[in-house]
């Protein structure tokens, strides 16, 4: 289910979970209300979501510590005024993404006290963020952040390809990290969190806006359905096939010698003339264009024949 909790989520304590209750993807507007969630279920972004957090893991233990759990919550989507009033006050900080094609924005969202944490362990600290906390971020900090928001734009142009291609880079704002975008109140958003958390102790959320605007493009490929597990082959089928197969002929020779001549001499056989060739006792055996062995040359019942004293087992490039 794509707004039940991911399977990293089912593995962690009952304190990973949102402490507010959140609308989830679908949404039934109301008669004449604007629909916020054009594409349905979005159970493709909710699998990419999960994708991402697994891929974040490296990205975040040396800021963190090892031992780290990384995982993504139940996706939604809300107006971005909603969204701005439910999060908690605080200092946060806004690094935006360009999407391209087009000129579509996302946000990364992450909290002061995570990014305080972080920017001690990277000095050599034990990741304790000051108290109390500052109103806004210090110049080394922001350059941590910068550095962050780089490694996951990285990570996001993978997990988005099972969907559609798209770049996502960095791209920092003239103004502090801690000064939210303008963005209108009435814009919908999908929210996206991911969940990082050090073996047991509270966890920190990430989150990732994408504006509905900006997805639109990509409309058919987010609206698709995400079929899970590998199709049961079916077994009368299968069978047929592996007969049919099986009942392919296939032509087998075997090569006893390949003399090399000079031209002229080619020019100039005629009847009579005697080609002299010399082989082993093993001459090759092949399938097609394909060696599959080697063998002896004999009679058997009358007729000359090859007894294999050698069989190479096929490799999987001769098999495609």
């Amino acid at each position: 289910m794509v707004n039940g909790p991911s399977e990293m989520t089912l593995q962690g304590n009952a304190s990973d979970r949102r402490e507010r209750s959140r609308a989830g993807a679908e949404h039934a507007p109301a008669l004449g209300a604007a629909n916020l969630n054009p594409f349905g279920d979005l159970h493709g972004v909710q699998h990419l979501t999960a994708r991402l957090a697994k891929s974040l893991k490296p990205v975040f233990e040396p800021l963190l510590g090892e031992g780290l759990r990384v995982w993504a919550e139940p996706l939604a989507v809300q107006r971005h005024a909603d969204y701005r009033a439910e999060r908690p006050a605080g200092l946060t900080a806004w690094l935006p993404l360009a999407m391209s094609p087009g000129r579509g924005r996302a946000f990364i969202l992450i909290d002061g006290k995570l990014s305080y944490e972080m920017l001690d362990r990277f000095f050599g600290g034990d990741g304790e963020a000051p108290q109390p906390m500052p109103t806004d971020f210090t110049g080394s900090a922001e350059t941590l952040l910068h550095r962050v928001a780089d490694s996951i734009a990285a990570q996001l142009r993978p997990a988005w390809e099972l969907l559609a291609e798209i770049d996502f880079s960095f791209a920092p704002a003239p103004t502090p990290l801690s000064v939210a975008p303008e963005i209108d109140g009435g814009d919908a958003m999908v929210v996206t969190r991911i969940g990082v958390a050090q073996g047991s102790g509270k966890p920190h959320w990430i989150d990732i806006l994408y504006p509905v605007s900006a997805l639109k493009p990509w409309s058919p490929a987010l609206t698709a359905k995400v079929i899970g597990g590998e199709p049961e082959v079916e077994p009368h089928w299968r069978n047929a096939l592996t007969r049919a197969a099986l009942g392919v002929r296939l032509p087998v020779r075997s090569v006893l010698a390949e003399p090399i001549v000079p031209a002229s001499t080619l020019m100039a056989l005629k009847p009579g003339d005697v080609i002299p060739i010399s082989f082993g006792p093993d001459v090759p055996v092949m399938v097609g264009p394909r060696r599959i062995g080697s063998g002896t040359v004999g009679t058997a019942n009358g007729r000359a024949a090859i007894r294999l004293t050698r069989f190479d087992t096929p490799e999987l490039e001769d098999a495609r």
